[in-house]
């Protein structure tokens, strides 16, 4: 199983919130930003600071591909 996170860009792009803007006000690292990127896992507390960012659950930024 892999998991895919374009929720989360799409998201970011709706919202007007750049990658830049993440890792300038040191929301997350450009190291977990590329592990969204790649679908590989990243902490609950990265899911967690995304979706406080754009105000929405886990479940609109992730999503699990069989």
């Amino acid at each position: 199983m892999a998991i895919s996170y374009q929720g989360a860009f799409d998201r970011m792009k709706a919202a007007g919130v750049t990658t830049y803007r993440i890792r300038k006000e040191n929301i997350m690292s450009q190291s977990t930003l590329q592990k969204l990127r790649e679908g590989r896992p990243v902490s609950t507390e990265a899911i967690e600071r995304l979706c406080l960012l754009l105000n929405c659950t886990p479940n609109d930024v992730m999503e699990i591909v069989r």
